[in-house]
């Protein structure tokens, strides 16, 4: 079974509740396009860190994604393709494990600071406002904006729970903030109906 996990989305203005999407409902809305995908990168090898990164493009500094984050990046594209849903523009934190992630799952990936929290200060109260902007504006019909970032700016800017590597939360734009309508891990694409 499918689990979907319901929470209080933060909104610019306050709290909402989401209208959550799940079966041939979401699968129908994902082909229609307007949503947000964005994607916590997949699993990765928690043997390395990020302490010595010296560049965006050194991933023998980073932490990077395991033989089973690049299956499970590859499943998301197959489970993508098999339900047809609609693409749009590919963004991408420029961290090793998130290019990659995007490049296997969507195909292509252009580096962005603005999903990762920007080029503020980590104290900087409006580091993630680039990011929660991204959420919030509207996507035209018949595409989705894709993102492939990490567990921490999405939790500053949607609120507990983290995502957990590979999973997915659907974004609804509300332009002056957003809803998630629904959460999927790399497991619960598979059983969505064609």
């Amino acid at each position: 079974m499918i689990r979907f996990r319901w929470l209080l989305v933060f909104l610019w203005s306050g709290l909402a509740s989401a209208q959550a999407l799940s079966g041939a409902a979401l699968v129908d809305e994902l082909r229609k396009g307007s949503y947000v995908l964005y994607l916590r990168h997949t699993s990765t090898d928690f043997s390395q860190n990020d302490r010595g990164m010296r560049s965006y493009e050194d991933c023998s500094t980073q932490r990077n994604l395991s033989d089973k984050g690049r299956d499970e990046a590859r499943e998301i594209a197959r489970q993508l393709k098999r339900l047809r849903v609609a693409r749009g523009p590919v963004l991408a934190s420029p961290m090793c494990r998130t290019m990659e992630t995007a490049r296997l799952a969507f195909g292509k990936a252009d580096a962005s600071s603005d999903v990762r929290g920007g080029s503020a200060s980590p104290d900087d109260p409006k580091r993630y406002e680039p990011l929660r902007r991204l959420l919030s504006r509207e996507v035209p019909k018949k595409e989705n904006r894709l993102i492939a970032s990490h567990g921490n700016p999405f939790r500053a800017v949607a609120g507990p729970p983290h995502l957990a590597e590979g999973e997915i939360a659907v974004v609804r734009p509300r332009g002056d903030g957003f809803e998630i309508a629904a959460r999927l891990r790399v497991e619960d694409w598979a059983v969505l109906p064609d």
